[in-house]
């Protein structure tokens, strides 16, 4: 399995360092490498500084960057992982930095992108891989798909290597089902024929780690990797399986049509679809260390208790 060389350490900088590339970045600075990461967050800045990582706020992308030692981490970047979410219709990245990404053009050896396997919209159940079209029917959907479209342009024009990771729905540590499971607040939606995939937040530094050791796009070249484990299940399994990690009675049923959502949460149950891992395998030599939700929640567990 690829890992980060100690030899030649880069300079990662994550323009939006959410839970994924918090993930990554311990990995990072294991063997040498500077991490620097941009949040809204002066709590959360804090918090990254004290972990290693170089905590640069950025408020709003129409501001001043050089104010906030933005440019001067554009320039000392050799990767660059986006995990900042579009702004309707446009990337914030692109708007408020593209001209500095520009200006450093190939000494940026990787570009990475956070996107989401909603670009694919509904499968009924079926399933789906890189070379699919999209069709989100969202609209969080619809704009990483045109978010995934300007950043190919923009990578074609000035000559990076971009890598795209669409991304099944994210679980790990803060983000498992045990404490409503526990707190009996836990309910089993039924929606017949239900089918999402998930990936433990472990094995997408994992995955990353591998990309940024054999990346796989050319200078002006796109790769595209669906980011998800061996089995899509119906949510009812997991939230069962979990309850009998934990000795405990199957959440009580409810039918989707009778379920307290949020309409973000109801959204999810709009599409419904079996997302192929198969391109990262064979392409990164990747070895998922939670190949399912058994293995993900059992790890969960251990690590909690």
């Amino acid at each position: 399995m690829p890992v980060l060389s100690s030899e030649e350490p880069g300079t990662l900088l994550t323009l939006g360092h959410g839970y994924s590339a918090a993930a990554l970045a311990p990995r990072c600075l294991a063997t040498g490498w500077r991490v620097i990461g941009t949040t809204r967050s002066a709590e959360k800045a804090a918090a990254m500084r004290a972990d290693g990582i170089e905590a640069l706020i950025w408020p709003d992308p129409n501001t001043d960057l050089d104010t906030g030692g933005l440019g001067e981490a554009t320039a000392a970047t050799t990767h660059l992982l986006i995990s900042a979410a579009p702004d309707g219709d446009r990337d914030p990245v692109l708007d408020g930095l593209g001209a500095l990404i520009a200006a450093r053009g190939q000494a940026i050896r990787w570009v990475g992108y956070l996107s989401t396997t909603g670009v694919y919209g509904d499968r009924a159940g079926g399933w789906v891989d890189e070379d699919d079209p999209l069709d989100a029917g969202t609209d969080r959907g619809r704009a990483r798909v045109a978010a995934e479209q300007a950043w190919r342009a923009f990578v074609a024009e000035h000559g990076l290597a971009l890598h795209i990771f669409r991304l099944a729905g994210i679980y790990g540590p803060g983000r498992g089902p045990f404490a409503k499971v526990r707190a009996g607040t836990a309910k089993r939606i039924i929606k017949p024929g239900q089918i999402f995939s998930r990936i433990h937040v472990d094995d997408i530094a994992t995955v990353l780690e591998a990309s940024i050791a054999r990346p796989e796009a050319a200078p002006g070249a796109t790769a595209v990797y669906n980011v998800c484990d061996d089995e899509p299940a119906p949510p009812e399994d997991v939230l069962a399986h979990a309850a009998s990690l934990l000795g405990l009675p199957p959440p009580p049923e409810v039918s989707f049509e009778e379920a307290e959502m949020t309409p973000m949460a109801r959204s999810f149950y709009a599409e419904s679809k079996r997302v192929s891992n198969r391109r990262l395998k064979d392409r990164l030599g990747v070895t998922l260390n939670h190949p399912s939700y058994r293995e993900g929640l059992a790890a969960l567990l251990t690590a909690e208790t």
